[in-house]
């Protein structure tokens, strides 16, 4: 046990180290602390994984953590075949981002505490996944979300970063809020928090309701749907995906470990994690299935008209997410998490690209003034475009393998399954015109920046090139570990991660024939292939297309361009209300008239009562000698009262 206790442990004693000596010893050597940290944690995590290979499931308490009358609760780790792809994926993935940091925040004024924020940010992640029980998954739930805004609103000096950071924080709080009564409820109605305990009596609770607003709703689907709130804040599902997108504020290397191994990822293995609880309830089942692909499709249409490199991209984990819960929704948990899994190595690939090309352009974000780029950064073309291929399902390519087997278990997942299996594949031709929009506009053709601009045209340094040629490989190789079985039967060869996963997840019920198999997979390799094709008829070949088309649908293209107005009417239905009651009610009444009246007002009566009194005190003997008078005159009189005379 001492061995898993050290994975999450490392990068927290790095974070101390730094955030206490970084500013005064450690200063730009800071990486070195953190990088070792997590390199020991991905080692770890490497002979955990083959343990767990090998048939080792471990769940054990390591120390008690509070204890309240019959309720105890310890910090425990449950390391089985789900932990152990999360830790591979946390650390690898990690580790490459804070190399890449060396190169990409070199010189930064906050450059010790950069380095502090990765490691805690990595040391939450794995608490959250190591858990073995609710409330430590819910403290590590917290603390991503923490660290979250510690990396988003890093350079706080800047504006919208501090208020992206704040809306993401804020924002994270309502799906929170509905995650915690989950919890509360999972407990009062199970008496546990801990896995095995939840999973083996929730059955239990099979036909059971609660009256909620004067409704009887199943307490299994109450559970699920509490539950699942959590995982749309975290995950930015619709409606609660505002946050991500603006959180590219931070640092590009955030949005690599935001979007591909932390943060985002941590709803989806919630879901996961609870499949017991969420397969008792149709209803769950299908609100989780629909919202992933609602949520997909929703965000794969913005990311066809944004000219933000990052922000394209992230809208692109808004979608991938999607495809994960989508997956989920249809009993292929095994499918959402392998999604999971390859997408953290592309997508944190796509990002890195992204940064790469900013650290060569001076900051530059937009791609309509970019171009060319493939000349001066070979690098980052080549391993921008594996990223992109694979993202857009090519056969071959790790994104292949896991888009193929959720689009085929959702195709066997009736009625709802086919919906979503329908809009999964519209989304896979949106996903390959919207990747390959970002090759042709900012790596073909000429270059459409300043002259400035072209003069600094080079490639990035090492320390941020080598960790994209590594992600690279995990973009072609991650997904062969998941061959199709139309594929796999005919070359003798299982799908390896499906057997991976048959102890924690099962096997999805599948119906339909090798024939359908063959068209379902037919199907989206030819709109990965046609939506790279239209990109680059549009972008490339006759790029005045898109022009013409903006024209023509500007309503649409406007629509698109300002994210359906979502954020706007957020700040209409919730943002404006809060500030007009914060100002009118809260400041000017309860604050303005309550508090200050109380706070101000009582010492105001003490000094005008004791300014009155003090008039009494003239310094005249005949004045004194009337009010003694007349005080015993009133002493008098009472004690006549009192005695009844």
């Amino acid at each position: 046990m001492d061995k898993y206790i050290l994975i999450p442990l490392l990068p927290l004693a790095a974070f101390l180290i730094n955030i206490i000596f970084g500013k005064a010893v450690t200063k730009d050597k800071a990486h070195w602390i953190a990088i070792l940290a997590v390199l020991g944690s991905f080692v770890l995590a490497v002979q955990t994984f083959t343990e767990v290979l090998g048939g080792k499931v471990v769940n054990q308490d390591v120390y008690t953590w509070f204890v309240s009358g019959n309720f105890r609760v310890s910090v425990g780790f449950l390391i089985d075949q789900l932990s152990a792809v999360m830790l591979i994926v946390v650390t690898s993935v990690s580790l490459l981002v804070h190399i890449y940091s060396v190169g990409y925040m070199h010189g930064d004024t906050g450059y010790y505490r950069f380095f502090s924020y990765l490691s805690l940010f990595t040391f939450s992640m794995l608490m959250l996944v190591m858990g073995n029980n609710l409330l430590q998954l819910y403290f590590g739930w917290e603390a991503v979300g923490l660290c979250s805004y510690f990396l988003i609103g890093f350079w706080y000096e800047k504006k919208s970063a501090s208020d992206a950071g704040k809306k993401a924080f804020i924002v994270n709080r309502f799906g929170d809020f509905g995650f915690g009564l989950g919890v509360m409820l999972i407990f009062l109605s199970l008496g546990s928090v801990y896995y095995a305990d939840i999973f083996s009596k929730i059955g239990t609770l099979q036909g059971q309701t609660i009256n909620l607003l004067g409704y009887n709703v199943d307490l299994i689907t109450l559970i699920a749907l509490l539950l699942f709130c959590g995982a749309v804040g975290k995950s930015a599902q619709i409606p609660l995906h505002v946050w991500l997108p603006d959180a590219m504020e931070g640092p590009t290397p955030v949005s690599a470990l935001i979007h591909a191994a932390t943060m985002v990822t941590a709803g989806v293995f919630l879901v996961a994690r609870f499949n017991p609880v969420f397969n008792l309830s149709p209803v769950a089942m299908a609100v989780v299935a629909l919202t992933g692909a609602i949520t997909s499709l929703f965000a794969a249409t913005i990311a066809l008209v944004q000219n933000d490199i990052k922000r394209i991209v992230a809208y692109s984990t808004i979608s991938q997410l999607g495809y994960m819960f989508l997956a989920c929704g249809v009993g292929a948990y095994g499918a959402g998490v392998f999604h999971l899994y390859t997408h953290a190595y592309f997508k944190a690939l796509l990002f890195l690209g992204a940064g790469s090309v900013m650290h060569a352009m001076g900051g530059e974000l937009d791609i309509q003034k970019m171009g060319g780029l493939k000349k001066y950064m070979p690098v980052t073309y080549w391993t921008f475009l594996i990223a992109s291929l694979s993202i857009a399902g090519i056969p071959g390519l790790s994104g292949f393998f896991s888009k193929d087997e959720i689009l085929w278990l959702a195709y066997n997942g009736g009625p709802v399954g086919k919906v979503v299996w329908a809009i999964g594949t519209l989304v896979a031709a949106l996903t390959a015109f919207y990747s390959f929009r970002i090759i042709f506009l900012a790596f073909h053709g000429r270059f459409r920046g300043t002259h400035e601009q072209e003069h600094h045209l080079h490639e990035s340094p090492k320390a941020m090139i080598i960790p994209l040629m590594i992600l690279a490989i995990g973009a072609i190789a991650a997904g062969w570990v998941g061959i199709p079985e139309i594929i796999g039967s005919k070359i003798g060869v299982e799908n390896g991660i499906a057997n991976f996963f048959q102890p924690v997840f099962g096997h999805p019920h599948v119906h339909a024939g090798p024939e359908e198999e063959q068209l379902v997979m037919g199907v989206s390799i030819l709109c990965a292939v046609g939506g790279i094709f239209v990109s680059w008829i549009f972008y490339s070949l006759k790029p005045e297309i898109p022009k013409s088309l903006a024209a023509t649908f500007k309503g649409i293209h406007t629509t698109l361009w300002n994210k359906y107005y979502i954020d706007e009417l957020y700040d209409f239905i919730i943002i404006r209300p809060v500030k007009w009651t914060s100002v009118n009610v809260l400041m000017a009444v309860t604050d303005g008239a309550i508090i200050e009246g109380i706070v101000n007002g009582i010492p105001r009566a003490i000094a005008s009562f004791g300014a009155k009194l003090r008039k009494l005190q003239t310094g005249y003997v005949q004045d004194y000698a009337v009010s003694m008078a007349i005080g015993l005159f009133v002493i008098i009189t009472l004690v006549l009262i009192a005695t009844g005379r």
